[in-house]
C-alpha cells in the first residue's frame, strides 16, 4: 500500500473509529484524584498525613493538590519528546504532517506500552514496549500506521541517522527520550532506523526516570507524570495493540466511571491487596509496575474482542480500582519524600 492510499485508509478508519492513547487523558485525571481522595478517607492506613502535610507546606489545600497530580498524569500524553523523521525527505515531527492519526500518532504515545506477551526485549527490560515487528496481536491502525511510517526513523540529532534529501532534525530524541528511559540498558540508533522494528522503551523505565527525578527534586508535577503509568492497568498496553477496540473503549470507559462506581472505595481496597508495596528502601518502583500489567495481562483481554457492555463492565470493575490502588502506592511511597 502506498502512503496516499494508506493515508485515505487511515483517515476513513479513525473518522469513525476515533483515537486512542490508553486511558483517557481525563481517565488519568480521575485515577490520580481518585488515589488522593482514597488516602483521605483511609488516612491510618495510608500515608495521608504526610501527603496532607506537604500539601500545607507548599500552600496547597489536598484538591489543589490532588489536581495538580491529575493534570500532571494528563499531560504526559502531551509530551512534545518523540520526533520521527521521514525516510525520504528526513523532515521530523512529532505528529504526522497531514495529521489524519491525531493524538494515536502523536509520537510519544509508543513509549507507554508493557509487552506481555514476549519475553525480554533486545534492551534487556523484562518486558519491553511498543515494537510493531513483534506485536502478537494487532488490528488495522497498527498495520496502516507501519504502512505510512515504513522506513521512518527515530530523530537522533544532527549527523545521526538520516533521510534520502534530508537531515532536518528538530530533537534529540534518541539522545534525549530514548536515553532517559532506557536507565542503564542497550541501545543503539541502528535500532530506531526504521519504525516497523523500533523497539521502543517500556512504560516501566517512562514511570521510573520521573520517579528519579521526583526522588531529586519532589514536586506535584514529577509525581504527577509518574501517575501516567497507570496505562500499564489499560489491556491493550500490555497485550499491545493501538487498535481492537482500543479507542471505543477508553471512551466507554471515560463515559461510565462514575455512572458504574469504577473508583468504588471497597473494589479499590480489594485491589491494593494484590500489589506488592514498595519497600522505604528503594525507589525502584518497577517491579510495582510490572506486577500492574501482569494484572491487566491476565485478566483485561477480554476488552480487546468484545464490546458488549456486560464485558466491559466486568473488565473495567477490575482495572479501574487497580489503577488506582497502584497510585496509591506509589503515593504511599512518595509520601516519604514530600
Amino acid at each position: 500500500m502506498n502512503r496516499i492510499a494508506a493515508a485515505l485508509a487511515v483517515s476513513t478508519l479513525l473518522a469513525s473509529a476515533g483515537t486512542a492513547q490508553a486511558w483517557s487523558q481525563e481517565t488519568h485525571r480521575r485515577i490520580a484524584i481518585d488515589a488522593v481522595n482514597y488516602m483521605k478517607a483511609h488516612p491510618t492506613t495510608t500515608n495521608y498525613a504526610k501527603l496532607e502535610a506537604a500539601a500545607t507546606r507548599a500552600g496547597y489545600t489536598v484538591a489543589q493538590m490532588a489536581a495538580m497530580l491529575g493534570q500532571g498524569a494528563y499531560d504526559v500524553d502531551d509530551f512534545q519528546d518523540t520526533y520521527i523523521c521521514g525516510a525520504t525527505t528526513g523532515s521530523c515531527v512529532t505528529v504526522p504532517a497531514w495529521g489524519i492519526l491525531g493524538d494515536l500518532a502523536k509520537y510519544t504515545s509508543f513509549q507507554h506500552f508493557q509487552q506481555r506477551t514476549r519475553g525480554a526485549d533486545v534492551h534487556g527490560n523484562d518486558y519491553g514496549g511498543y515494537n510493531y515487528n513483534l506485536l502478537t496481536v494487532w488490528g488495522t491502525v497498527d498495520t496502516l500506521a507501519a504502512t505510512w511510517l515504513v522506513g521512518d526513523y527515530l530523530d537522533d540529532g544532527k549527523g545521526g541517522l538520516k533521510g534520502w534529501f534530508g537531515d532536518s532534525t528538530k530533537y534529540n530524541s534518541y539522545g534525549i527520550t530514548e536515553a532517559n528511559y532506557r536507565l542503564g540498558g542497550y541501545s543503539t540508533n541502528a535500532m530506531y532506523k526504521d519504525f516497523e522494528t523500533m523497539p521502543f522503551q517500556p512504560i516501566d523505565n517512562l514511570g521510573q526516570y520521573w520517579y528519579n527525578k521526583f526522588q531529586q527534586s519532589p514536586t506535584f508535577q514529577t509525581l504527577g507524570f509518574v501517575l501516567h503509568t497507570t496505562d500499564v492497568v489499560q489491556p491493550h498496553h500490555t497485550w499491545t495493540t493501538s487498535d481492537l477496540n482500543h479507542s471505543g473503549w477508553e471512551t466507554w470507559v471515560n463515559d461510565n466511571y462514575y455512572t458504574l462506581g469504577l473508583n468504588g472505595d471497597a473494589l479499590v481496597t480489594a485491589a491494593l491487596a494484590d500489589f506488592t508495596p514498595v519497600a522505604t528502601t528503594t525507589n525502584e518502583i518497577r517491579p510495582l509496575l510490572t506486577q500492574g500489567g501482569g494484572y491487566s495481562y491476565a485478566n483485561g483481554g477480554a476488552v480487546l474482542s468484545s464490546t458488549a457492555a456486560a464485558d466491559r463492565t466486568v473488565v473495567a470493575k477490575k482495572m479501574v480500582p487497580h489503577s488506582i490502588a497502584m497510585a496509591v502506592h506509589i503515593l504511599n511511597h512518595a509520601a516519604n519524600r514530600l
